[in-house]
């Protein structure tokens, strides 16, 4: 294995970076941050090389949100550059002029701009720190009368406007976890106590506070003082911990109620339950009504797993909704759901069907457009109330997100070998026209290698997705080290994704062909597929990962001799477990924060649902045979030559 590969995925993962910008306007000559240097040109010598490295990557323009203004003649979006040395980044937004293509910067280095909404077809409300904290600002589409809507003492994390209503969201203190908030002779204690789950959620422990969704009036250019509707003494997150997506919260069109996503539970009931539920807030009656519990006491389902996402249609009388049936299972297919609110039924718009739905925008009162996750790529289609499904796009992409307005859909999109631009969808025929190009001077000096996807026999006789990533300049009569890529999750998809942390591309440009299998636990093939992983991890998947390498090692450019695995996660599990088990096929092994112990895991996870799920129980219940055929393949306790039998 070449020292390269190990600097490449280290600078990948700790990188930041890149930048020189035009000077600061007057109207943010105040901004409490200071002036990042943007300076993201090539040098002479990365030219000369044409070779993908870190640094070059670091130097890329990463496009997030976008959204059509309400008549879709214009196209607001973010877009974020990196400072390596200064090991920063900074936000922008841009405005399109959909008939002219013309674009213009509307915010400038010295301060993050982000989630932006049209509050009109002429005026945008955004986030910004640029007053020292994070508030919520406002201007037109051209940058100009600039003015601020809120000036709280704490951080504004989220917002929305519609009507004369307003939310947003901030962390509220509930709870006092610190020794200094119990004890007033210990103010400088950094001790936590706790008496209960959660202590820590992935990457933070918890410190009593939680983010709180305020609702609030919105009047003469302000947004007042909210309520908070979660209530001060309650100590769980809207939105939900560890994304905090304030996707899971939407106003009316008219701004007079408030959809949102709660898990109202708090301890042990927190950490083993996925049963969030969507609630709705009237503004005029303060009234917080519990959609999912009302729908369930109909019949038509249980709603005791995620309940997320609502979204009003365009007459608020209707919220459309994802929701997975399993309790327990986080990866569980994500069903759409619509609560007629005039008549107070819930209808399962995709039943029978084995696909799951993300990304729901309504097209009218009647149809959704929806992102799919199909066979290793996420497409963008179209399902009307009757569960009558028509796909609009095809092809090996990644549709991440997309704006509708005006009777056009901008997709937000990727592949392996181009990170994020916008695209144009032809509604018709699901013709893709590229409208930004952010990082042209990149591209235009860079070699990628081609990528292809085979689909090839699992040992049970299925038919599972490879996808190949060739090295640039590839030469089918030379012999190559090749890796091969084990995924996380354990149920993630291998789609067209472009990542800043495990980045094919990047990896390939060492010289190396990558095999990425779609193995058993990847979504996006049928629910079956997606569920055999868990209480699995040992098993088919294991044999799907096998399978690859032994497909592509007959081809005559791969060198046998030079073969290796890397993962992270899950895939670091996988890899692990590989270094065990893989009977000389490989030669060198990368894991990054993989799964080495599962005891450890499941005494030391913070989401229990999820190893109660995945691994079928606690490793101290002898009498739970698929807790202990999991707990049995842990790599730490598997013998050198191979599975410690039960």
């Amino acid at each position: 294995m070449k020292k390269s590969l190990f600097i490449m995925t280290f600078a990948a993962l700790l990188a930041s970076c890149a930048g020189t910008e035009p000077a600061e306007q007057s109207q943010e000559a105040a901004a409490a941050p200071k002036a990042l240097t943007i300076d993201n040109a090539l040098t002479d010598a990365e030219k000369e090389a044409r070779k993908f490295t870190p640094e070059v990557m670091w130097k890329m323009t990463r496009i997030g949100s976008q959204m059509l203004s309400p008549d879709g003649t214009k196209l607001l979006y973010t877009a974020t550059q990196y400072n390596l040395a200064e090991n920063r980044g900074i936000t922008f937004l841009w405005v399109r002029d959909m008939a002219s293509g013309e674009e213009q910067r509307i915010t400038y280095n010295t301060s993050n701009n982000h989630s932006p909404q049209w509050l009109d077809n002429e005026n945008i409300a955004f986030l910004s720190n640029r007053s020292g904290s994070s508030q919520v600002w406002a201007m037109d589409y051209k940058g100009e009368n600039v003015r601020q809507l809120t000036n709280f003492s704490k951080d504004v994390e989220g917002f929305g406007i519609a009507g004369d209503h307003a939310f947003y969201v901030q962390r509220v203190k509930v709870a006092p976890m610190k020794g200094s908030d119990q004890y007033a002779d210990m103010d400088k204690s950094k001790a936590r106590i706790y008496d209960d789950l959660m202590v820590r959620h992935w990457d933070y422990w918890d410190d009593g506070s939680y983010l709180h969704i305020f609702a609030a009036d919105y009047k003469d250019g302000k947004i007042a003082e909210g309520v908070d509707i979660i209530g001060a003494d309650k100590a769980y997150d809207a939105p939900l911990a560890p994304y905090f997506d304030n996707a899971e919260i939407r106003l009316s069109p008219d701004g007079t109620q408030l959809a949102y996503t709660c898990k109202p539970l708090t301890g042990t009931e927190y950490a083993l339950s996925t049963d969030s539920d969507i609630y709705l807030y009237d503004f005029a009656s303060k009234a917080t009504r519990n959609l999912s519990k009302e729908a369930a006491a109909t019949g038509v389902d249980e709603f005791v797993g995620y309940d997320k996402y609502p979204v009003f249609s365009p007459d608020g009388t209707k919220i459309a909704f994802r929701s997975q049936k399993e309790p327990g299972n986080e990866a569980d297919q994500q069903r759409l759901w619509v609560y007629d609110l005039k008549s107070n039924e819930c209808t399962y718009i995709t039943r029978g069907q084995d696909y799951c739905v993300t990304e729901v925008v309504w097209d009218g009162n009647d149809a959704m457009y929806f992102v799919l996750p199909w066979k290793g790529t996420h497409q963008v289609a179209r399902i009307d109330l009757a569960g009558n499904k028509r796909d609009i796009t095809k092809g090996d992409h990644d549709i991440n997100s997309f704006t509708f307005a005006g009777g056009k859909l901008i997709a937000n999109m990727n592949t392996m070998s181009k990170a994020v631009e916008l695209y144009d969808v032809n509604l018709e025929n699901g013709k893709l026209t590229q409208l930004t190009d952010v990082n042209r001077k990149i591209y235009d000096n860079m070699d990628f290698g081609k990528v292809e996807g085979e689909w090839i026999k699992t040992v049970d006789g299925k038919e599972m997705l490879v996808w190949v990533i060739y090295p640039p300049h590839f030469d089918e009569t030379k012999k190559y080290p090749t890796l091969l890529y084990c995924q996380g999750g354990p149920q993630s998809t291998v789609s067209q994704f472009w990542s800043y942390r495990w980045n094919f591309q990047l990896m390939a440009a060492e010289g190396y062909i990558i095999v990425a299998p779609n193995r058993r636990g990847c979504p996006s093939f049928g629910k079956e597929w997606t569920d055999q992983i868990s209480r699995d991890y040992y098993g088919l998947n294991i044999q799907d990962y096998l399978s690859a390498i032994d497909w592509i090692s007959e081809k005559p450019y791969v060198d046998k001799d030079r073969r290796g695995c890397v993962g992270a996660s899950y895939g670091g599990y996988s890899t692990y477990f590989l270094a065990g088990n893989h009977e000389g096929r490989f030669k060198a092994f990368i894991a990054h924060c993989g799964i080495f112990n599962f005891e450890s895991m499941y005494g030391h996870t913070e989401e229990l649902f999820f190893v109660t799920n995945d691994y079928g129980g606690a490793y101290w219940d002898k009498e739970n045979r698929d807790a202990q055929a999991s707990y049995a393949h842990s790599p730490h306790s598997m013998l050198p030559t191979g599975i410690r039998l039960l």
